[in-house]
């Protein structure tokens, strides 16, 4: 394998900013994946996802192994061609859905089997068929080894097994993805909130050696503490000179505090999910747009993010879009979180590259704070 150079240009404590190297452009670190899942971030076009500074996009192999197939993509180009995106693409492997489907799968030591949700016709993924969707079908730029990752809290025993499941994946992913000069594969450390599992698989995965390391089997259960503790713990033993990514994270804060520790890339749904019933992210915490208070306020949303749904729209009218039920006030909402969350990237580079980390840390901090004292105040 090739591995992507990564650069970082800036640090402040464990916290860095820095540059990802692909042939399809630059990734800016910390950076934020906008999830699109089966080819498209949810209610937007890849136009207002670019104008919102996003670098890379990610996309699903469990979805698109469904639908369209991932024969049928490889025909017609790969994802990039078929979606119409020219940056870079990074792919889960599946593995989130071993845990979240549960009830329609079949899992063993070479893999596992999947019922479809959409028409019940049965699919095996394997490590190897994991990296031919990825790799050579979807063309994705990044991809990810299959992994499993439990649902928390779990037993240790129930971890462990499947840390050592994942361990014995990833090399077979590895020997599978072999040698590629444009897309890289990245290793997932398991373990749960136990630090000596995480030890183990941190430091196995290492000796293997990847193009990046994730941190899997997070916000699935855990608690915000929880987590935190389970990075601080874990990210000790990843390479400095490789990006780290923790997988499916999260809100703001979560993300601020991720970076803090050393953490250079996210991904997670919450922005477009958030968007599409009501939801708006603020630094001052979420809003609900569908509020009573909201139904003649003429301000917009945030003018200072760089976004004509955040600045040029007020809140009273997104307020009456989300009541009439039009479809408009769903893209809106989630154009300006994604765009909220890549301002919120382009600050927290920034703060890092100043050394105000701290600073900035401590103001998002309160922010939350604040909205969560008025959301247990009604």
């Amino acid at each position: 394998m090739t591995a992507f150079a990564f650069d970082v240009h800036a640090s402040d404590g464990a916290a860095r900013a820095g540059v990802l190297k692909t042939p399809r452009g630059d990734i800016r670190t910390p950076a934020f994946m906008p999830v699109g899942t089966a080819g498209t971030v949810k209610a937007l076009t890849n136009d207002q996802v670019r104008q919102t500074g996003s670098d890379i996009i990610l996309g699903n192999t469990y979805h698109l192994m469904l639908r369209p197939g991932g024969e049928r993509l490889a025909r017609l180009g790969g994802l990039h061609r078929f979606m119409r995106w020219d940056r870079p693409i990074l792919t889960d492997s599946g593995g989130y859905q071993v845990m979240s489907l549960a009830q329609l799968r079949k899992l063993d030591r070479n893999g596992v089997t999947f019922r479809s949700h959409i028409d019940g016709s049965e699919h095996r993924l394997t490590p190897e068929r994991a990296v031919e969707l990825q790799a050579d079908q979807i063309g994705a730029d990044i991809a990810m080894q299959l992994d499993e990752c439990p649902a928390l809290p779990a037993p240790r025993v129930e971890v462990e097994r499947a840390m050592d499941l994942s361990l014995a994946w990833a090399e077979r992913c590895k020997r599978a993805f072999g040698a590629r000069d444009a897309q890289n594969l990245f290793a997932i450390v398991q373990g749960g909130v136990d630090p000596e599992l995480r030890r183990i698989s941190a430091q196995a995965l290492v000796r293997e050696g990847f193009d990046g390391y994730a941190i899997g089997g997070l916000a699935v259960g855990e608690g915000h503490d929880a987590m935190l503790a389970t990075l601080d713990v874990t990210i000790p033993y990843l390479p400095a000179e490789r990006p780290r990514y923790l997988m499916g994270v999260g809100k703001p804060i979560d993300i601020v505090e991720s970076v803090w520790r050393g953490v250079d890339m996210f991904d997670c749904v919450l922005p477009t999910r958030s968007g599409r019933h009501g939801q708006a992210w603020t630094d001052a915490g979420a809003i609900n747009i569908t509020n009573a208070r909201f139904a003649e306020d003429p301000s917009p949303l945030d003018e200072t993010v760089d976004c004509p749904a955040s600045r040029d729209y007020s809140k009273a009218y997104l307020h009456h879009l989300f009541k009439a039920g039009e479809l408009l006030g769903q893209t809106l909402l989630s154009w300006h979180n994604v765009a909220y969350y890549q301002s919120l990237m382009a600050r927290l580079r920034a703060a890092i590259a100043e050394g105000a980390l701290g600073e900035f840390r401590a103001r998002i901090s309160a922010g939350d704070a604040g909205s969560r004292a008025v959301a247990a105040g009604g």
